[in-house]
């Protein structure tokens, strides 16, 4: 008998435990949610074979229909909670943006200047506007903003 065949059959139900944790260790390593489910049937197995003495081949054929079951189930369940949407502006920092008022720092000078949003300067384009000057976000081009007198338009 070899090493292998041995530690099999001293193990016993413990098998499915080992089984089940190393198809969960090798879920945090694989991207995706596959293994999990096989993990835990594996684990399901060990402790079932654990209370009731079960022979391999009924382990194995309950190995299989809960693998089955619970990579269905789980799917079912990831697929309804699972569903949140991202932020989807992430990308387009500038569109996070559009629509609320900002105050110019320095004026619009023959259609274009710049604006300070945080962090960022922002280049945009609007009408001729003084320094103080209220200006909403209309829209995005490319990487400038395009601003309107937030006064005029209220």
């Amino acid at each position: 008998m070899s090493l292998v065949e041995r530690l099999i059959y001293e193990l016993g139900p413990w098998n499915w435990w080992v089984l089940g944790l190393l198809l969960l260790g090798l879920e945090v390593v694989v991207p995706g949610t596959i293994f999990l489910w096989f993990g835990i049937a594996a684990i399901l197995v060990g402790t079932l074979a654990l209370v009731v003495d079960l022979s391999w081949q009924v382990a194995l054929g309950l190995f299989l229909v809960l693998s089955l079951v619970s990579l269905f189930v789980g799917r079912r369940l990831m697929n309804r909670t699972g569903r949140t949407e991202g932020d989807p502006n992430l990308n387009r920092r500038g569109s996070r943006y559009i629509g609320r008022v900002f105050i110019l720092e320095r004026p619009l000078e023959q259609g274009s200047g710049h604006l300070s949003i945080d962090d960022t300067v922002w280049r945009v384009t609007g009408p001729d506007l003084p320094a103080g000057a209220r200006v909403r976000i209309e829209r995005i081009e490319g990487a400038q903003l395009v601003v309107s007198d937030a006064d005029a338009s209220a």
